[in-house]
Order: C-alpha cells, then sequence, then structure tokens
C-alpha cells in the first residue's frame, strides 16, 4: 500500500546592513543556520524505521514541494536573486555539500555537492529575482525552475532532506522565505534476499559517511 510522507520547514528572515547579515533567530522557525554571510540551511529526515524493521524496500511513486508565497525583500531593489534549493536524498549532506549543491546541484561531484543521481530522490533548484516592473509588490519572481533526481529505492532508515537558501543582494534590506512542506509517495515492498541485503549495504555505508541528529 502507498503512503504519502510530508515533513515541513518554516519561515526563514534575515536582515541585512552593509556587509552584516542578521538571521532574525526570534522570528525564523526551529533549526535555521547561517553557513556563510547570506546563506543558511535547514534539516530534518524522513524516519523510515518502521518499514526498514520489515526488511521492506522503498520505492518512490513521486516527490514534490508545497509552499506558500515567493520569497520577499523589502525595500525590494531590482536586480536582488534569491537560490532555493530543495534535496531530499539517501545522503546527509554538511555544509560544504550543501552550498555546493546550491551551485552545481547533483550533476558535478567535485564542485563540492559530492552527491550522485542515484542518492538524490528530489532535487528542486530554483532562482528568484526583484523585477523593475513587480517590485512594489515587494515579492521575488521565478527566474529559474529546475527538478533532479532519480526517485531511486532504498532500503535506508532515512531520508534526508535539506534546504539551502542564498541571498544574492548589494542592497541593504530585509529578506524573507517562505514556509515549505516536502511530500514523497512511496511503496513498502519486499525484495529478493540477496538485492535487499546489496541495497541495505549500501543505505548503510551511505549513512555512516556522515550523519547529525
Amino acid at each position: 500500500m502507498s503512503k504519502t510522507l510530508a515533513k515541513e520547514f518554516g519561515l526563514l528572515r534575515a536582515d541585512k546592513v552593509g556587509v552584516a547579515w542578521t538571521l532574525r533567530t526570534d522570528i525564523s522557525a526551529e533549526g535555521w543556520e547561517e553557513i556563510q554571510p547570506g546563506a543558511y540551511v535547514n534539516r530534518t529526515y524522513f524516519d523510515l524505521a518502521g518499514i526498514s524493521m520489515d526488511d521492506k524496500t522503498l520505492f518512490f511513486e513521486g516527490a514534490t514541494l508545497q509552499d506558500t508565497l515567493n520569497p520577499s525583500n523589502v525595500p525590494a531593489t531590482p536586480g536582488n536573486l534569491t537560490v532555493v534549493v530543495d534535496v531530499m536524498s539517501t545522503k546527509p549532506l554538511t555544509n560544504n555539500e550543501a552550498l555546493g549543491a546550491s551551485v552545481f546541484g547533483n550533476t558535478i561531484a567535485t564542485g563540492g555537492a559530492n552527491l550522485t543521481f542515484d542518492q538524490t530522490i528530489y532535487m528542486r533548484f530554483r532562482v528568484f529575482v526583484i523585477d523593475l516592473d513587480t517590485q512594489a509588490g515587494g515579492y521575488f519572481i521565478p527566474l529559474s525552475d529546475n527538478q533532479l533526481g532519480s526517485l531511486s529505492p532504498t532500503a535506508s532508515d532515512r531520508i534526508y532532506v535539506t534546504r539551502v537558501v542564498s541571498f544574492v543582494s548589494p542592497v541593504d534590506g530585509v529578506f524573507a522565505v517562505y514556509p515549505v512542506r516536502y511530500l514523497l509517495r512511496a511503496n513498502a515492498k519486499e525484495e529478493p534476499e540477496f538485492e535487499y541485503l546489496m541495497r541495505l549495504k549500501r543505505s548503510y555505508e551511505l549513512q555512516q559517511s556522515y550523519d547529525e541528529d
């Protein structure tokens, strides 16, 4: 039977004055951290332990995001950019790997992401810009929207969820990225023992490479 799994990230608010960026922890949702000035990351994971305890493999049928609003900027300055990368993967990402993913996606391992096609369940890579014609509204508009990933089956007991936001702005202001919900549609099935054991071994190796609770 198919199951729909859901995880959420809340509001991110950051202020820029001169060269200094400030993560507004009194407004931003729990879990956001700065990885370099103007770049932020948040993490969680889907717990699949109940499925893996039954010696089953998770086969993904689909993945998507639900979000509320485009990012905003006050005062809105034409040319300001925001890059938002949402990743569901069988491998946890370090801060450097998260930054690499926000530039190279999962396409060039030497770019720092070290995230392969098979390890990427789903990735959405979006760039937003403040446009001269719509700046009065204060919201960024989409400049590009790309989706990557394999939806490859896994025997891991976790699917790691990472959201990376980079504000690219030479101008002072208040920047916000709004809540998002990650959805995975999956079906747990039994595989032949040899195939399952090989998949389980590979999942364990990936999880042990780097893990943070």
